[in-house]
């Protein structure tokens, strides 16, 4: 697992229980490339672990910006990013991550956030008014707006939608579902289920703020776990979670959400199927890989390229 070091050296407020932090290496190094969509786990010292989307300039080679919003009826991560860590101080993160791209050979390109959503959205909004790219980002939020200096530099290309009143038609907003038009969504779990419901699925891309509920495995039964590399199995019950089972067999696989979002225990698989049950892998992706934290099995073994 591939782990570096950064040390906060800028916190601001950036709208209502909103905190941008600036990370940099301590000693000042360049940091990994990224590219806009990208996310980080944080590892912090109470055993949390938490990704945020970057919202900085993936130009900027030396710092990466995160925007945390408290979450006061969270399990501490938040908390704890706005509360105990001071400038100059210093923990763990992944490298970057991206699950949530854009779409290649788009013609037009539709974004939208529900509140703290928008931060994937500043870098990916940014990079397509350098390619002279078609978009347009939605911002739904309750109240005064997010990072309010970082949206008042995408001028015309946004448009906010305060939603004290209720939320606005989709349908709607988006507007015709013409071919070549991509749309992406990342926010709380009622508006992912309303954008999906108002858009089709083949050209609809979203990041989810938290794991959804998983659904059942009724498919599932007994299988061998084989690692086809080390030529290490175990034999495991209908349903069996496999994360616990690898790290029992020594397998070095990164895992953060736990739940099929975040992309940290992708493998590749060479024999199944598999059931699959996460929520980014698209369905080509399928075919050859999985996420180890949510997948089940359908057949009596499932190798994996480890």
């Amino acid at each position: 697992m591939r782990h570096i070091r950064l040390a906060l050296r800028a916190a601001e407020p950036a709208g209502p229980g909103i905190r941008l932090l600036t990370l940099m290496d301590p000693d000042g190094w360049p940091l990994p490339r990224w590219r806009p969509g990208a996310h980080i786990d944080l590892h912090l010292p109470n055993g949390l672990t938490r990704a945020y989307s970057l919202c900085g300039d993936p130009a900027e080679a030396d710092r990466w910006r995160i925007a945390v919003k408290r979450e006061p009826g969270g399990r501490g991560g938040s908390a704890w990013l706005h509360d105990a860590l001071a400038v100059g101080g210093e923990l763990p993160a992944s490298l970057p991550r991206c699950t949530f791209p854009l779409a290649e050979g788009a013609r037009r390109h539709l974004l939208l956030a529900g509140g703290i959503g928008v931060t994937p959205f500043l870098p990916m909004a940014a990079a397509l008014a350098g390619s002279g790219a078609d978009h347009h980002l939605h911002l739904l939020h309750r109240g005064p707006p997010p990072l309010p200096a970082q949206l008042g530099a995408l001028g015309d290309r946004i448009t906010l939608h305060d939603t004290s009143g209720g939320r606005p038609d989709l349908g709607r907003l988006l507007g015709p579902s013409e071919p070549g038009t991509e749309a992406y969504c990342c926010g709380p779990p009622g508006l992912i289920e309303a954008f999906l419901a108002a858009w089709p699925a083949e050209r609809a891309r979203v990041e989810h703020f938290t794991p959804p509920p998983l659904p059942p495995l009724p498919d599932s039964r007994p299988f061998t776990l084989v690692l086809a590399r080390s030529g290490r199995r175990l034999d495991l019950p209908a349903g069996a979670p496999l994360l616990p089972a690898l790290h029992a067999l020594g397998a070095a696989v990164e895992s953060s959400c736990e739940g099929g979002i975040c992309g940290a225990c992708r493998v590749r698989w060479l024999e199944g199927p598999p059931i699959h049950r996460d929520r980014i892998l698209r369905p080509g992706e399928r075919e050859t890989h999985l996420m180890a934290c949510v997948a089940g099995c359908a057949g009596p073994r499932l190798v994996l390229d480890l």
